[in-house]
This record gives C-alpha cells, structure tokens and sequence, in this order.
C-alpha cells in the first residue's frame, strides 16, 4: 500500500507551510505529496492568509523537492484551458524532473468561480470529456507534428503540442462516484483511479464498474491503479486521537466511521480492509498541517505494517 499525503490549502496555508509539508513528507519517505485545487475556504474556517494555485505551488514545490512525486486531487477542469494546460503540467513536469501526476476533475464548487469572476459552466462532464481529450492528445502528439482537434467545447488548429513532459507519459488519474460516465472515462483515459472519501462498500462497488468499463473498452483492469482518499487521525493514544479531532473540528467516532482515525493499529487495521476490496494507494488527507508530528507517527508506526 502506497502512502500519500494529500492537502487542502485552500482551508489556510501559505507557500511556505506546505513546502514544509512536502519536505517533511519526502524526508519520512511519503509516496507523494498532493493538493487540492480550490480558490475558496470551506466551513467555518476563515481561510487565512488566502488561497494559493495548484500548479504555482507544485512548480515551486518541483525546484525545492528532490523524489516525492507532484500532484492533483483534483486539477479542477472550470480553472484553465486545456491548451494552456498542457503547457503548465508538461512545464512543472520538465522542473521537478519528470515527478508529476496529473488528476483532473470537472470542477464543482460554484461559490468559488462566483467569488473569482470564474465561469461556471451547466454543462461541466462533456468539457471534462474534451479537456482530457485534448491534453493527452498535446502531450501524445510526436514532436515535429501538429495537433488539431475540433470538439463542441474546445478548438486547436494546427498546434505545434508543445512543450513535452518530462516523463514519456505523465499519469493521468480520474475519479469520482458517478456510476457510468466516470467509469468509462476512467477506461479511456486514466492510469489511476481515485475513489474519493467513500465507504468499503461504495469503494469496492466503484472499483468493480470500473474495471467492467475498462474490459468493456478492451483494456484490462489491472492496468489501472486503484486509490481512496480519506481524512487521517491518528494518535498514540485516546487523548491524542481525540486532540487531532479537535483540531481539525471533527468529532472521532464520526471519523473512525468514514476516515483512517484512531491508534496506528486501528489504522492499519482500517487500511487493510480497503486494500481488501482492491484499494493499492492511500491519499491521507491531512487537515492540520501545522502538525508535522502527525506525519512522523504515520510513517514510523502505520507505514511499516502497511507497506
């Protein structure tokens, strides 16, 4: 089981905090550092100091990190044009040295495109469907050749495609809960699959429909990778779970239902029967990045067992 740490800045963090994150989470050997891609707090939480964008961020992150892969949960389809962001990802891609992963999402919280001046399109899946489209298509596209591509969403005329990734293919990770569309996107193009804060019997249920429309689209399922994102608590003891909770204004019963809460052995436990039902990869979304400790007890006393 692969160990990721996962960020929500939008929440409060500035640049510097989360370079903290990602080095501490290189340094304790963490499979990758990821960041949502929000431009407004949610809840009660004020926010402060503002937000910061995704791919600023992992580009600065991809000069000051070393090994820890780079990426999105997810890159939210509304912010940018495919063509440009093409550029941006293969960009970032060329700086850290071919460590980035690229998730992408339709985009879903319109009080952020309102608070931004955003436009916030009725019709977001058959963008998303281009968008994906479109930026594969750039990065596939061998160098010398041009790239054309006419959709309902989305025109490029005789591109050029560049510039490349780094890597000779960036993976491409596509998630959600929805029971058809997603799962034949996900055959089509994705290299990963992320099942965002679900139960075993969702996770499991989506897992299956995936790999259906992966063998439906005559590809096999194990060429994917199949990944869970959920909140993580963890603590030596009660009180320390129960303080972590707090922190993050989570109550832990609720957490140890729906997330990784609880000692090391109670989320060692919780991670096994996620790899169970076919899960390989764990984002841990850590809601106090103030807590660099939280980070070191994961690694030292979850990530051995589960590893």
């Amino acid at each position: 089981m692969d160990l990721r740490v996962f960020t929500e800045p939008q929440q409060g963090a500035t640049y510097e905090t989360l370079l903290r994150v990602a080095k501490a989470a290189e340094d304790l050997h963490y499979g990758a550092f990821f960041r949502s891609d929000h431009y407004l707090h949610m809840g009660s939480v004020d926010g402060l100091p503002g937000p910061t964008d995704a791919w600023i961020t992992l580009a600065g992150l991809a000069r000051e990190t070393d090994r820890i892969r780079l990426g999105t949960l997810m890159t939210a389809g509304t912010f940018r044009l495919p063509g440009v962001l093409a550029i941006q990802v293969a960009q970032v891609d060329q700086m850290s040295g071919g460590r980035v992963e690229f998730g992408l999402g339709s985009g879903w919280y319109e009080a952020e495109h309102e608070a931004y001046g955003i436009p916030f399109p009725k019709e977001k899946f058959g963008r998303l469907e281009e968008q994906l489209a479109v930026v594969t298509g750039l990065w596939n596209t061998p160098v010398g050749e041009r790239f054309t591509y006419e959709g309902k969403f989305y025109q490029l005329k005789d591109s050029p495609a560049l510039p490349k990734p780094a890597q000779p293919k960036v993976p491409v990770l596509i998630g959600g809960h929805g029971a058809k569309r997603t799962p034949a996107l996900a055959a089509r193009y994705a290299d990963e699959f992320n099942m965002p804060f679900a139960s075993l019997e969702d996770t499991e249920r989506q897992f299956q429909r995936v790999r259906a429309a992966a063998a439906e689209a005559g590809r096999d399922g194990d060429d994917l990778v199949y990944s869970n994102a959920l909140v993580a608590c963890v603590g030596r003891t009660d009180l320390e779970v129960k303080r972590r909770a707090d922190a993050i204004g989570r109550d832990v019963e609720e957490l140890k239902a729906n997330g990784l809460a609880g000692s090391p052995a109670e989320v060692v436990e919780r991670i096994a029967q996620f790899q169970g039902v076919g899960a390989q990869r764990m984002y841990l979304q850590m809601l106090d990045l103030d807590d660099l400790d939280h980070l070191e007890l994961i690694a030292s006393a979850v990530m051995p067992q589960v590893g």
